[in-house]
């Protein structure tokens, strides 16, 4: 099983990149300092859209896991069980939604036995208390700043505090991950706050020089 990333780190999400240049985009990356990439998975029932494939995360693998980089993917489907199968092969983390499954104790430990950190996505309308029966099957929770589905919302305030419950709640070696919204403004008072993996997407991506974006990011979450 793949060992937690250092900590904290900023996680460039990939549902922003450019689609014709994502190779180049994760090389850049991984040249910057990068070792966590996110990759949003959806399947346009669980949330309104249709984002990324088996393919894809593989590409992104063989990129990345070379240069010691890691691929995290977030499982934004409804019954995830048959979708681990197919990304754990390409994946060394896999999240699920509390929400999208009644079994979560199960998939969480599907995902270990398939050689992945385990993690649990918490949408903002979901009790952080949710993942208190959770824990021993851990390595990691994220907590959603926005409703999934699409880049380039604004981040809900509340979940600042949200983050430092979970942070509360949860023994050290659980990481809090926070997802959607982050950018220069508030990525500083979310790792303040607790957050050990910063997930951006359309604040890297989105900027005309996204190594620049991430490099900024990486210094304010160091200075936080």
């Amino acid at each position: 099983m793949p060992e937690m990333p250092a900590t904290p780190a900023v996680c460039p999400s990939l549902m922003s990149a450019d689609p014709l240049r994502l190779g180049e985009q994760v090389s850049a990356l991984l040249d910057a300092g990068a070792r966590v990439f996110h990759v949003d998975v959806m399947d346009g029932r669980f949330v309104p859209n249709l984002m990324l494939g088996t393919e894809t995360t593989r590409g992104v693998a063989a990129l990345a896991r070379p240069r010691g980089g890691l691929v995290d993917v977030h499982l934004m489907v409804e019954g995830p069980r048959e979708a681990i199968g197919w990304y754990a092969p390409h994946a060394d983390m896999i999240s699920v939604h509390v929400e999208a499954d009644p079994h979560p104790h199960q998939l969480l430990s599907e995902i270990r036995e398939a050689g992945c950190l385990a993690g649990l996505a918490i949408n903002p309308g979901t009790p952080v208390e949710m993942v208190l029966p959770l824990v021993e099957r851990l390595d990691y929770v994220n907590c959603m700043g926005v409703n999934p589905g699409f880049s380039g919302q604004s981040f809900i305030p509340e979940t600042l505090g949200r983050l430092g419950a979970l942070r509360d709640l949860l023994p050290p070696r659980v990481a809090v991950q926070v997802d959607g919204g982050i950018g220069p403004a508030n990525i500083a008072d979310a790792r303040a706050f607790g957050a050990d993996l910063l997930v951006s997407a359309s604040a890297i991506f989105g900027a005309a020089d996204p190594v620049a974006s991430y490099a900024d990011l990486a210094e304010r979450v160091a200075s936080a």
